[in-house]
């Protein structure tokens, strides 16, 4: 029997037909749903409930009390806070169940989602964009985009190492340069 390059929590389940690579550490009271494509390098924290089909990407985050449904894709290394929020259907209502037909969600890579922000279904979260805890996204989000509030107002760039970027050189403390490009902010080089 060959060994498992990976580690899940004794309190866990993972349903048959689901690939996690290498590295990867499922914690305490999880469960990875048929389908799913977990990468490597990945953590995923206790409580935390992966849906049916979804992917995601290597050296993700994903911290306690996250559920990633189907209809979610995650690139890679992205970090999910803690009790963070994805929705998978626009208008749900119990007596009209949608029967798998579910809004697309993309999370690009190197974003940061905040604790207990919530990413409403339909839309996109750009390159290394930083939601604030508790915001609320309600529309696409451009790459490198710092957002909060409810709704999610943008209020500023961040680096792709986190840092918030100031407004009028765009460089940032780590030497990373940016310029924009008519709304859209690009690495310089």
């Amino acid at each position: 029997m060959e060994e498992k390059k990976y580690m899940v929590h004794e309190s866990s389940y993972v349903d048959d037909d689901v690939e996690i690579g290498e590295g990867t550490k499922i914690w305490h009271f999880s469960h990875v749903q048929k389908g799913a494509r977990i990468g490597r390098n990945c953590s995923l924290g206790q409580n935390v409930n992966i849906g049916n089909n979804v992917h995601i990407g290597n050296g993700v985050r994903i911290q306690n009390n996250v559920s990633v449904y189907e209809g979610v894709e995650i690139e890679d290394n992205v970090f999910c806070g803690p009790s963070c929020v994805f929705t998978n259907v626009t208008t749900p209502r119990a007596h009209f169940p949608v029967h798998g037909i579910y809004a697309k969600t993309l999370i690009k890579e190197g974003a940061s989602l905040g604790a207990n922000c919530t990413i409403v279904c339909g839309h996109t979260v750009g390159k290394s964009a930083l939601i604030g805890s508790g915001a609320v996204v309600a529309k696409d989000v451009k790459d490198y985009a710092l957002m909060v509030g409810v709704p999610a107002k943008q209020i500023g760039w961040v680096c792709e190492c986190g840092k918030r970027l100031d407004d009028s050189t765009l460089k940032c403390e780590c030497g990373r340069e940016y310029i924009l490009q008519g709304e859209n902010l690009m690495k310089k080089g």
